[in-house]
């Protein structure tokens, strides 16, 4: 599974949109978020440069409905230094933009020598065995439920966790720790805005932040930790975990839709249009 293939283009890289890359908004005529995200990481990882900088704040602005249509990506180096670098990315669909992300990396250095507050606990990962029961690579926990493979017993106003496993951004290449981190990060939405009702919220952006990648297995959970909602307005913030601990978090803002989505249908055989 993947979200887009990539084809030379006119001014560089074109990246073709697949199914998957279909949103649940809009009857599948727009791209969804984890596509547009991942999609603006791997350009901004790869303007970053290598060497001893990591991911440590990744934000994305969804400007507008991406459309279900060819994306190319676009970046700029705003400053690399020797311990930080900062890169811009935009997703353009012919002259129109859709999207922009904006990548903090910092060199890795020694680790501090004081003690400082930290949470005591974190957030548990599922059991080994659960696997997803749909074609969403994912599994579900609200409290009162527990773990489940299928979105289905999950429709309530409990406070939710998910495990996302890796998908390819561009098939047939693995996604990296970062990209994987930053597609899943639109997730913060579902995890914290599905109620009772559905999903009524649709993301207007996310900030992602990272202490470090995640393991080399690429899995990760999200738990939802904040919510704000007034005037159809909601702000919320996820803890962003693997099997190892927490890695750091993820917020959103969110507006009411114009309809809610059903997440039980999300990944459900035939819940998705066809390609035309």
């Amino acid at each position: 599974m993947a979200f887009f293939t990539a084809a030379p283009g006119p001014d560089g890289e074109l990246l073709h949109p697949l199914p998957e890359a279909r949103a649940s908004w809009s009857d599948g005529a727009q791209l969804r978020g984890m596509a547009t995200s991942g999609a603006l990481a791997r350009a901004a990882e790869r303007a970053a440069g290598t060497g001893a900088f990591r991911p440590a704040r990744w934000t994305v602005d969804l400007l507008r409905p991406a459309a279900f249509a060819p994306s190319a990506v676009r970046t700029e180096v705003v400053r690399r230094g020797r311990r930080l670098s900062h890169v811009e990315a935009t997703l353009g669909q012919g002259e129109t933009r859709v999207g922009k992300g904006s990548g903090l990396f910092l060199a890795a250095g020694s680790p501090a020598v004081g003690s400082v507050w930290a949470p005591a606990g974190h957030p548990a990962p599922p059991p080994p065995d659960v696997a997803p029961a749909t074609e969403e690579p994912r599994v579900f926990h609200s409290e009162g439920v527990g773990w489940t493979g299928s979105p289905e017993p999950h429709q309530n106003a409990s406070r939710k966790t998910l495990w996302v496993f890796p998908q390819d951004i561009v098939r047939g290449e693995r996604p990296t720790p970062f990209q994987h981190a930053a597609t899943a990060a639109d997730l913060v939405n579902l995890v914290t805005n599905w109620g009772d009702a559905g999903l009524e919220f649709i993301n207007a952006d996310l900030t992602l932040t990272l202490g470090r990648v995640p393991a080399s297995d690429l899995q990760l959970g999200l738990a939802a930790d904040h919510r704000v909602e007034h005037d159809g307005v909601a702000v919320t913030t996820a803890t962003v975990f693997d099997r190892e601990g927490p890695l750091g978090t993820v917020s959103g803002t969110a507006l009411l839709a114009a309809a809610p989505v059903d997440p039980r249908r999300v990944g459900a055989p035939g819940s998705l249009p066809a390609v035309p």
